[in-house]
């Protein structure tokens, strides 16, 4: 068919319980012209070697499980069609994670990091379930929408150079979806992840190289949501020196 191409793939391969360190494997794909990576993917694993590891679920850039280094650049694979690349294409793993198996990477410590966070409306008292809903504008949705938008990918910890050089840091998806519940009117934890982002892997570490919201397939923009966290930090830390917690001097 004239609409095949034939690309090689050269796959990271990394069995724990046969390999010390990380080998390649190559393979000759026919490649469909509107196949994305994922696609050639799974051909590999159902034609070709099914031992192949990776993620991946939905293939529709809602899940964000399917991310891999493309020709060393962070990707989210079923969304990055064949044609942008060339005849040769390397897949590995993600950067600044540990590898489990082949193209699979540990995500326990991002977890852990999204969870120190308080990713969820903190409120000191809830509403009696009589008074009902609490309620938001439009504009008031606006002001968080964006940030609320991650699908956790990991592209932007993979692409980050201060996640490599600083394993501590608590990285851009989890600020960003932290200052997400900063920003919703809803919430009144703001105080709380502040002490946490002036804490250990401080947002001040970030030396706002860009790479996270330039890897982003959703747009999100953590960059922006971290210099963000770090004004809004500063001023609540600024605050705090002149009235002290509970609005009484």
């Amino acid at each position: 068919m004239s609409d095949v191409q034939i690309k090689k793939f050269v796959v990271t391969r990394f069995d724990p319980d046969k390999d010390e360190v990380p080998r390649t494997d190559t393979f000759e794909v026919p490649c469909q012209s509107d196949w994305m990576v994922l696609d050639a993917l799974n051909f590999i694993k159902d034609q070709l070697d099914g031992s192949l590891s990776y993620r991946w679920s939905c293939r529709m850039a809602v899940c964000g499980s399917c991310g891999m280094n493309v020709d060393g650049a962070p990707t989210l694979t079923c969304k990055s069609p064949l044609s942008s690349y060339g005849d040769t294409v390397e897949v590995t793993p993600l950067s600044n994670f540990p590898v489990i198996r082949d193209l699979v990477v540990e995500l326990d410590g991002f977890m852990e990091k999204l969870k120190a966070v308080k990713p969820w409306i903190i409120r000191a008292k809830e509403k009696a379930v009589e008074e009902g809903p609490y309620r938001q504008s439009p504009e008031e949705l606006e002001d968080f929408k964006q940030f609320s938008l991650c699908i956790n990918c990991m592209l932007c910890y993979a692409a980050c150079p201060v996640v490599g050089n600083e394993p501590d840091f608590i990285g851009p998806a989890a600020i960003a979806l932290g200052y997400r519940y900063n920003l919703d009117s809803r919430d009144e934890g703001a105080s709380e992840r502040n002490a946490i982002f002036r804490g250990e892997g401080s947002v001040y570490s970030c030396s706002f190289a860009n790479e996270c919201s330039e890897v982003c397939p959703e747009n999100v923009d953590p960059a922006a949501a971290i210099n963000q966290a770090k004004l809004s930090g500063l001023v609540d830390w600024a605050a705090s020196l002149v009235l002290p917690r509970g609005g009484k001097d």
